[in-house]
């Protein structure tokens, strides 16, 4: 539901579902997105082919290829935000300088970092099918990730659970965080 015209209500949440590979994250926004009844964007579709194909060829991307992705990522998050209907994304957003051009974009944005074990991560990338990102980048990955701090807005959830647990805990936290009633 909408809420940005009901008096006294916060505006719809403004989400980045963050990650590495395999956490869930395409999913978990998927629901916090019906949840909220806000788009939803797989940050993966604003990718380039060659960063795709990059990617693909069990090549990690580095700072130059993610800046025009991070730039269109941000360019629709901030749409969704000016436009005051919310919004959710998918993006791995692994880097506090990537995370803060996507804050740039959208100031209230709330970072949901979901977190897995390795061994849980490699069951889920070995189990998926059609997936463009190869196993042999998980490391890359999670050397490369930063975890969110105290100034950011966000939290931090295990993604070990069914996505529907997953997902219910993470609209409570959004709600708390927004003051908006605890059921939607």
């Amino acid at each position: 539901m909408n809420t940005s015209d009901t008096p006294g209500r916060p505006p719809p949440p403004c989400i980045v579902v963050m990650g590495v590979s395999g956490t869930g994250k395409t999913t978990i926004a998927r629901l916090l997105a019906d949840e909220f009844g806000i788009p939803f964007a797989d940050a993966d579709d604003f990718h380039p082919p060659a960063n795709v194909a990059k990617m693909a060829s069990g090549t990690p991307l580095d700072d130059s290829d993610r800046g025009p992705w991070l730039t269109a990522v941000g360019r629709w998050l901030h749409d969704h935000y000016a436009a005051g209907t919310g919004a959710v994304v998918a993006c791995s957003a692994l880097k506090r300088r990537y995370r803060d051009i996507l804050h740039a974009s959208a100031p209230s944005v709330f970072f949901l970092l979901l977190t897995a074990s390795r061994e849980q991560l490699i069951e889920r990338m070995t189990g998926r099918h059609g997936h463009y990102m190869p196993l042999s980048l998980l490391d890359s990955q999670l050397d490369a990730l930063e975890p969110l701090q105290p100034s950011e807005q966000g939290a931090i959830l295990p993604a070990d659970r069914a996505p529907d647990h997953i997902a219910g805990a993470a609209a409570a936290l959004l709600r708390k965080a927004s003051g908006a009633p605890e059921s939607g």
